[in-house]
């Protein structure tokens, strides 16, 4: 069977998180062939894999969504569009109106959409803004408008026009972009559509344009809108949407996907593969770890702060973020200014390491992410037998503190968003109670160890292939 697996701003670029479900599941399922279908930001990265790619991974398409900055083009065109065609185009900025995503696929990818770029400079294109600014948005500066809107169109539609390459399934492990090209992919090749939702797409790009500084604020509610429109398009057009815990199926039910088409499958560790593991050095020294990229969503600042406070009270204490740095330098940048300025003398940024040579000598570990799916950081944290500190995002609480009829106990604590002080207070309860550790790291082991197994994650996976692809 040849599968297709829809990737956005995760595999083969970034490691961690998403891309590394995505490698652990195509090296596991040597019997199938796979296809990555990459969404890149920026051009610049062609090429630039972090990945020893598996051999059965045997093709990878690669499109960014800064294409269209290359295009030529030429002001003024017309293209006729039907009052059909211009409803389509209209209802992806309008939040009265429900998108027919096939009719716009078939406007976009065809003849007379030569160039995307020709398109967003046409009278046509003029018309839809003209027609949006009176019946929409009337106290928006018209150019303001204008141009917002063309950033927002161009990536979308230069993508809608990019060939999709065969397969018996195709596979999106988000919304958004790649979700829409999951729905071009069952709309052109009418094969099986599979949705893999570990964070919900649509609620992080929210979080992230409340927080932006280039969306001026009446832009945020139809930027907002936008990506909640794109991630309804693989909800409607999904066979089956696997999500990883309880709380994000019911949020994707509310945002309008159809609860009968949800499945819950966790992700799962393999136990065995953390023993034998370096111990703890019986020096003094707690040592506290972060597996994470540094980025915003991961908001490192916090975990900063909350450092800093916990170093003011106890100076045998050391931090080690452990991933890559390089995903956004202006963000890493400012963490290195801030641990300097706050006169931290602990924090370590390791870059990319291997992680087991770590994870056992490390006594504890924190999370401060604004967002996520169910971390697959915190499941390889509970399988060596460490507790954690996380905020209360994603799986995170169900992971700590199991579900209702859970019998393992406490293996953290869960605090809210950015409160770094209480973070900092939670951090001090662990290193100041060795047994409080080991009572906590217990409970997380043997949580994982029953209800995160590996082999079961991967055996899901592998009959819901079968029972979609028919082999």
């Amino acid at each position: 069977m040849r599968i297709c697996l829809i990737a956005e701003g995760s595999y083969p670029y970034v490691t961690g998180g998403v891309s590394s479900w995505i490698h652990g599941l195509m090296s596991s399922m040597k019997e199938h062939e796979f296809i990555i279908y990459a969404i890149g930001a920026e051009t610049k990265q062609k090429g630039k894999f972090k990945y020893d790619l598996p051999s059965n991974l045997v093709e990878i398409k690669e499109i960014f969504l800064d294409e269209y900055l290359f295009e030529k083009k030429k002001w003024g065109k017309r293209y006729n569009l039907s009052s059909q065609q211009k409803e389509s185009l209209i209802s992806l900025l309008s939040s009265n109106h429900i998108v027919n995503w096939n009719d716009l696929f078939d406007l976009i990818r065809s003849k007379e959409f030569t160039s995307v770029g020709e398109f967003l400079t046409s009278k046509d294109y003029f018309d839809l803004v003209e027609h949006l600014g009176k019946n929409e948005y009337s106290q928006v500066p018209f150019t303001e408008l204008f141009w917002t809107i063309s950033s927002m169109l161009l990536p979308l539609l230069s993508t809608i026009r990019h060939e999709i390459p065969q397969a018996d399934i195709y596979h999106a492990v988000s919304t958004g972009y790649a979700g829409v090209i999951g729905a071009l992919a069952k709309h052109l090749h009418n094969k099986p559509l599979l949705l893999t939702e570990h964070g919900i797409y649509s609620r992080e790009r929210e979080e992230e344009i409340i927080k932006a500084d280039w969306v001026k604020g009446y832009f945020k509610d139809l930027w907002i809108n936008y990506f909640y429109t794109l991630s309804g398009s693989i909800y409607t057009a999904a066979d089956q949407v696997i999500t990883l815990f309880n709380r994000n199926k019911e949020i994707e039910v509310e945002l309008g996907c159809p609860e009968e088409k949800i499945r819950i499958i966790p992700n799962g560790v393999e136990i065995t593969d953390y023993q034998d593991l370096k111990s703890i050095p019986d020096d003094g020294v707690i040592r506290i770890g972060a597996i994470v990229r540094v980025v915003p969503i991961k908001d490192i600042k916090t975990m900063i702060q909350s450092f800093a406070l916990v170093e003011k009270e106890i100076p045998n204490v050391e931090l080690y973020i452990m991933g890559p740095v390089e995903e956004d330098p202006t963000y890493y940048n400012e963490c290195l200014r801030m641990v300097d300025e706050m006169g931290i003398k602990h924090i370590i940024f390791t870059g990319m390491v291997q992680i087991k040579d770590y994870l056992g000598r490390i006594d504890f570990f924190l999370l401060t992410s604004i967002s996520e799916g169910q971390p697959l950081a915190i499941l390889e944290g509970l399988a060596c037998a460490k507790p954690f500190v996380c905020t209360n995002v994603g799986g995170c609480k169900e992971l700590l503190m199991g579900g209702p009829d859970d019998r393992y106990g406490q293996a953290g604590f869960i605090t809210p968003v950015m409160h770094y002080e209480e973070i900092a207070n939670n951090i001090l309860k662990l290193c100041k109670d060795q047994k409080l550790r080991e009572q906590f790291g217990q409970s997380g082991f043997e949580r994982v160890k029953v209800n995160y197994k590996r082999n079961e994650f991967i055996s899901s996976y592998r009959q819901l292939y079968q029972l979609l692809g028919g082999e």
